[in-house]
């Protein structure tokens, strides 16, 4: 037999593995199928007898990942499960950290090997818990205005999921060996921005206690108008007239990804993610950096950053993006820039020419849209919290990938195997590297990463001392070979995004 936890729904059996135990696929949430499509999650109906949780549970339903070593396994609608790494389920009572996976909130898992919780869990004596949660149209359109006419019918369904997620762990958590009082979360990508939008979500409130963002900050929500033309894209893509909406609950999984493809297609000019958390003024009632700025989340520590090459890891899915010249360099820019007032292309163009000056087209254009999208959001993000909260810490990673002979730099996501220790993950020691320095720089942001959920700060011996953000000297911690603690890094480049809404 392996072990057994009695939850609040029943008796659970996990396995016993070196230096920890590990719990798969327990439902949180009761099946957001039939009629609780589009619902908002409800609690699990206990069951009898002992349920193995030995298996990671169904992903949500997604497009096929074009990023190898990314593959979720099994997909199903019924996906609200969570998996927990503890040291032993005792009455420890240690630190929590509850991870929220990336992926534009359309793909990932929280069962992909990437996030294998072992290592984190031996290595900081903590309770590590990784989550699935609704993605794309299932998750994210905003049907809070036809509540009569699709029964129940919410908006921001993926992040009620991780509430959900979150109370669970509230309930549950002592009996694995965790702190329900002592959770901090942490995601990246759109996890990143999943977890800066939890901040604002009346909700949430109280469910945690720190917050790490890691490349996705306050910058995905969507207004009630943009969240509406999205849904009247996919309605028209599915032929579904707005009077009849209630067909949504009919329409078979495959349609409904099919029409959530071509909506993101047909609006990528216009629209970051299509699928996003919305500021409904219900669920979440203002937008994250507003609440953050007026001090809403004063008492929670926050770390937060960016790799310095974040965009090079999706511009490198387009060959003609290495062909850049000039002329369509300005075009590009242009067209990024599109409804941001004040903007420039021209003026955007020469100041990062100025810094960069032996840089091609294609990596110019791969530095504006890596601040554009991500570094300079987080800086936005850190700067409004270090106003309220001393514990804001900064963070920018430049470790570079040895793939494609250099071509990645420090793009998106080259970070992640460093924070689990999962070098041994599918395809990650191509992209990441290995080697004695790889080694100690993931040791060093384990290091931290666990530190700041048992602490609240992220200063450790494998670090140099990590001050507190602040407007002034912008102190960021540079994680690379060499880790260093370093004001106002390309300080020139995010200052011209000063006075831009991006």
């Amino acid at each position: 037999m392996g072990i057994v936890v009695e939850t609040a729904h029943g008796k659970i059996e996990g396995v016993q593995a070196e230096g920890h135990q590990s719990f798969r696929g327990i439902p949180y949430a009761a099946a957001p199928v039939g009629e609780n499509r589009f619902r908002a999650p409800t609690t699990p109906e206990p069951w009898a007898g002992l349920l193995e949780t030995k298996e990671f549970g169904a992903s949500a339903p997604q497009p096929p990942s074009a990023l190898p070593g990314m593959e979720t396994g099994p997909q199903n609608e019924d996906c609200l499960f969570l998996n927990v790494y503890t040291p032993a389920a005792d009455g420890a009572r240690r630190p929590v950290m509850l991870w929220i996976h990336g992926g534009g909130f359309t793909g990932g898992s929280g069962g992909q090997p990437l996030y294998e919780g072992a290592r984190l869990t031996r290595r900081g004596d903590i309770v590590l818990v990784t989550i699935n949660y609704r993605l794309g149209a299932l998750g994210y359109l905003d049907l809070a205005d036809y509540g009569e006419q699709l029964e129940g019918a919410a908006s921001n369904l993926g992040q009620r999921d991780q509430i959900a997620a979150l109370e669970w762990v509230r309930d549950n958590i002592e009996a694995f060996g965790g702190n329900p009082n002592q959770a901090t979360i942490f995601g990246e990508s759109a996890g990143g921005m999943a977890v800066s939008t939890l901040i604002a979500m009346p909700q949430a409130k109280g469910l945690f206690h720190r917050v790490i963002a890691q490349s996705g900050a306050t910058q995905a929500v969507l207004d009630r108008q943009g969240a509406a033309r999205i849904l009247e894209t996919v309605l028209s893509e599915l032929d579904i007239a707005p009077g009849e909406i209630e067909k949504l609950r009919k329409v078979s999984t495959k349609d409904l990804l099919h029409a959530q493809s071509r909506t993101s297609a047909r609006l990528a000019r216009d629209v970051f993610l299509c699928y996003a958390p919305v500021v409904d003024g219900d669920s979440l009632p203002e937008a994250p950096l507003d609440f953050i700025r007026a001090g809403g989340a004063k008492d929670i520590p926050l770390i937060v950053g960016a790799n310095l090459d974040e965009w090079k890891l999706f511009s490198a899915m387009n060959p003609k993006h290495f062909e850049l010249d000039e002329v369509s360099l300005k075009k590009v820019v242009a067209s990024r820039l599109r409804g941001v007032e004040g903007a420039d292309a021209e003026r955007m163009i020469e100041i990062y020419r100025r810094e960069r000056p032996a840089a091609a087209p294609c990596d110019l254009l791969d530095a504006i849209e890596s601040d554009r999208l991500f570094r300079v959001p987080a800086i936005r993000m850190a700067e409004a919290q270090s106003r309220h909260q001393g514990a804001t810490y900064e963070y920018l990673f430049t470790w570079p990938s040895p793939a494609r002979h250099g071509k990645l730099g420090a793009c998106h996501a080259i970070e992640l195997p460093f924070v689990f220790g999962t070098f041994d993950a599918p395809t990650m020691d191509r992209f990441s590297g290995t080697g004695p320095e790889a080694d100690a720089l993931s040791a060093a942001m384990m290091d931290a990463w666990i530190s700041f959920a048992r602490n609240g700060d992220p200063n450790c011996a494998a670090l140099p001392r990590w001050s507190g953000y602040d407007g002034e000297k912008k102190s960021t911690m540079i994680f690379d070979r060499k880790l260093e603690l370093r004001d106002a890094p390309n300080d020139i480049e995010r200052a011209a995004w000063d006075n831009l809404v991006v």
